[in-house]
């Protein structure tokens, strides 16, 4: 066990001669909230990217509390315990709501091959264990009235949300949101805000988020951490973070 549930020691990636990432060197305390920001291109997604097995580092290690995750398969690094969610949302629009929860728990299902081909009893025990599973999940986010709804069919608040509830179907350590209050108006932000904080504080959770609304940031996070250029620039509260001249200048540019 370690003190820390995300560590990253120089991560990097270079694509040809770009290098995306460099030197990345993150320390995220368990069930504490994270946000990492930075302008557009600083590589923040690539990150993440990294983190959950989409890209491969050509530098550095990364660990999950104490365990060393670099070079795994993406299903491997779910498995240990890293969920995300996307930027663009990605879910399956044309299952139902409580489907897409479902696939989430795919790792957890009991059955071999053979059972599961033929329907054998305990397909049937597992597949029930699971939907009520999901259906407590789905009523923490106030979605299962809309089980059996299309997730197509959601508007695009409930569908951020649906898109967390899948990835928390995984039993992640460590949850990854890239920017999830993306295309909201504000009383879908503070919805969010308010979602974010019950599942930091109630699923034993390490949070990790990628977001551009400085508002939602300084209203939620513990600590910040700052990319520019692929590189880290700063780390601290928020306060320290937000006023801090280089990441101003990162902003805004020179006076």
């Amino acid at each position: 066990m370690s003190e820390y549930m995300l560590e990253t020691r120089n991560l990097g990636i270079s694509f040809g001669g770009l290098k995306a990432a460099q030197d990345v060197n993150l320390k995220i305390k368990k069930n504490a909230l994270y946000g990492l920001i930075g302008p557009n291109g600083a590589g923040k997604t690539t990150v993440f990217n990294l983190l959950t097995g989409v890209y491969r580092p050509t530098t550095g290690t990364f660990f999950l509390d104490g365990v060393e995750l670099t070079g795994k398969s993406a299903i491997e690094i779910n498995k240990r315990g890293i969920a995300r969610t996307f930027q663009n949302i990605r879910l399956f629009s044309n299952m139902s709501v409580i489907d897409n929860v479902l696939v989430g728990m795919g790792n957890q299902s009991k059955c071999n091959l053979f059972e599961s081909i033929f329907r054998l009893p305990r397909y049937w025990k597992t597949e029930k264990e699971l939907r009520a599973k999901a259906r407590e999940l789905l009523r923490v986010f106030d979605l299962d009235d809309e089980r059996r709804t299309m997730a197509s069919n959601l508007p695009y608040g409930k569908q951020r949300k649906l898109e967390i509830a899948r990835a928390l179907a995984t039993n992640p350590k460590l949850l990854l949101l890239d920017e999830p209050a993306a295309g909201m108006n504000p009383q879908e932000t503070a919805e969010l805000m308010e979602t974010i904080r019950f599942v930091r504080d109630n699923f034993d959770m390490t949070v990790l988020l990628i977001e551009h609304d400085m508002s939602l940031v300084s209203g939620i996070c513990d600590e910040l951490m700052v990319l520019n250029f692929g590189t880290m620039l700063a780390q601290g509260s928020v306060d320290e973070v937000l006023s801090n001249p280089e990441v101003i200048k990162a902003y805004l540019g020179d006076d």
